[in-house]
Order: C-alpha cells, then structure tokens, then sequence
C-alpha cells in the first residue's frame, strides 16, 4: 500500500491499523518512495533469518572464547 505524506499527517490511525494488521505501508512525497512503514513482527523475524545480520558476531569468532574474556583483556592494558 502506498500513502503520501499528506495523508500520513491526516489519517495516521488509519495507516498504523493497517501496519498491525500486517500489511507494509509505503510513504511517497511527490510521487517517490520516501520511506517504508512495515510491522514489527515482520522486522524481527527477518533480522532472526538474515545471515548479513550483526547479531552473533561472536559466533565464529575464535581468538577468545567470550565476549566478557576479551573486553576483560582489552582493559588489562599493555604489559611491557
């Protein structure tokens, strides 16, 4: 679904009852995509399923074995 600005600013009840429902709204200003409105659920599942994703970038890391280890290590400072 498509809305302008202007009905954005007039009617945003109407477009937020329509996101909850599950559909993704896209906001136009002069008839080009401005912004993308879509539900929250969609969003995070799609985060979960992403493999591009920053979440879990400790993963594969394999130089310690957590993340508390190496900021632990970091703050140490150096030892001469």
């Amino acid at each position: 679904m498509e809305v302008s600005t202007k009905e954005l600013r007039i009617q945003p009840g109407k477009i937020i009852d329509q996101v909850v429902n599950g559909q993704e709204i896209t906001v136009t200003y002069r008839g080009k995509a401005l912004a993308k409105i879509i539900p929250l659920k969609n969003r995070i599942q799609s985060l979960e399923n992403d493999e591009t994703s920053i979440f879990g970038l400790w993963k594969d890391h394999n130089q310690l074995d957590t993340v508390e280890e190496y900021v632990r290590d970091i703050r140490k400072g150096r030892q001469f």
